[in-house]
Formats: C-alpha cells, structure tokens, sequence
C-alpha cells in the first residue's frame, strides 16, 4: 500500500487549490525540488506531480519545475496534467519519469491510451477526476456525459498500470476521501486503483489498511501533509504493518 505525497505545480510553484479552483491556490513551497527531495527523505517511495497549468492549457507548462524535480530525487515520479500526444508520453518517459497519466485524452481519444499502453508497458496511468459521479476533463473546468466506472471498464485488458480517482467535491478541503465510491470502482475494474481527493487524517491512513482497500495501490495526499495533519512516519509505519491504531479525526 502506497502513499504518495502530491507536488502540485502552478507557476513554478508547489502549491495546493481547493476544488480545483485556480483561484484557491495556497503556496506551500516555491522550490518544488526541494519539496520532492524533503519527501524522498521522509521516506515516501513515490512521487505524484501534476501540472497544474498544463492540465488547463492542454500542454506541459511547468516542465522546468518538474525536470528539476527528476534531478533532486531517485523516486519514482508519476505526472499528469496536459499530457495529451504519443510523443508527448515518449517524452517525458525518456526524460526520467516512471509513469504518466493521462486525464482528458482518456475521455477525448481513448484509443491514444491504449496505444501508449502497448508502446510503454506499466509506465501509463488514467485519471479520473469525478463530480458528482460524472468525468471531468480539461483540467475539471469541463464536465463529461462518462461515469466513472464506464469509462475505466472502456481500459480493462489495455495493460493500464493504474487508475487514479480524485473526488474534486472532497480535494483541497480535508474531508475524507470517498472510500464508497472509490472501493466501488476498484471492485468493478481489474486494474489497480490509487485514491485521490480528501485525504484528512491518520484516520484515511487506518481505513486503507482495512480489508476492503487492500485492493487499492494507495492514496494521494497533498494539504493533509503540508498543513501537519498527517506525521509522514506515523503514516508510513501504519502502511507498512505496524498494529494500526483506532481511527482519530
């Protein structure tokens, strides 16, 4: 079980937004580097980036912010966020990353998806940003006519690492992540899922630890780590087998 800590990137910066709204953007760091590295060095194994202004313009903006992150770290890193052409996805694989993810050309051009999936094997994620049980695309500014379990069947057999589910009502705001709904996929897919969206407390580390979510790759989380919420090694421990304590909010 995985946690990955989230670097998101807006103007060079390492911040978080609330909804996805641009307009909430709270900056928690202007070196995303030595963000990534502090990571590293409390011990998380992965990395998940998005480019936030790339997700929006349909194209990669923040690619200094991120080549500078693949020098400071040995982490794995998965990004996502206006990734959108084969040669775009061969791009950033050759320059280092270990996984992109694609999010609304997964909706707008499915087959590209399965052609990078059988171009880069294990190295390609979907997203999957859901409002209200529907898809959205274009950074969430645009909603989708998709369900979220209709479009990640529209991938089984595609050779998709993982696909990542983020909740946009419940992002930025620190109000647990939608275990029911996020459960509910990964039970009607064959393809690792990776939670997204909400995550508050040592209480979200407990519940994926239960049964029912140790079918999930991991969990995202972004605010709860930067705020303090979260003790990068209480959570680690947690994961990684030591007797999980009764949840807390």
């Amino acid at each position: 079980m995985i946690l990955f800590p989230a670097i998101d990137l807006k103007d060079g910066q390492c911040v978080r937004l609330k909804h996805g709204d641009m307009a909430t953007a709270t900056i928690y760091n202007d070196d995303p580097a030595a963000q990534a590295k502090a990571f590293e060095e409390q011990g998380f194994e992965w990395l998940h980036v998005v480019d936030l202004n790339g997700a929006f313009r349909g194209q990669s903006v923040n690619s200094a912010a991120v080549g500078a992150i693949l020098k400071a770290t040995k982490s794995p890193v998965q990004l996502g966020g206006g990734i959108r052409t084969l040669e775009q996805i061969e791009d950033w694989l050759d320059r280092g990353l270990a996984r992109v993810i694609l999010g609304t050309v997964a909706v707008r051009d499915p087959d590209l998806v399965r052609q990078a999936c059988k171009a880069f094997p294990g190295k390609v994620a979907v997203g999957i940003d859901a409002k209200g049980g529907k898809v959205a695309v274009e950074g969430w500014a645009e909603a989708s006519s998709l369900g979220v379990i209709e479009l990640a069947r529209k991938f089984e057999g595609a050779g998709v690492a993982a696909i990542i589910y983020t909740d946009i009502d419940r992002d930025g705001v620190l109000t647990g992540i939608n275990w029911d709904a996020t459960i509910d996929l990964a039970d009607a897919v064959s393809i690792p899922v990776i939670a997204s969206g909400g995550l508050a407390s040592v209480a979200d580390i407990v519940r994926m630890t239960m049964p029912d979510a140790q079918k999930l790759e991991g969990a995202i989380s972004g605010r709860a780590l930067y705020d303090g919420r979260i003790d990068p090694a209480e959570a680690l421990a947690i994961l990684r087998g030591r007797p999980a304590m009764e949840p807390r909010s």
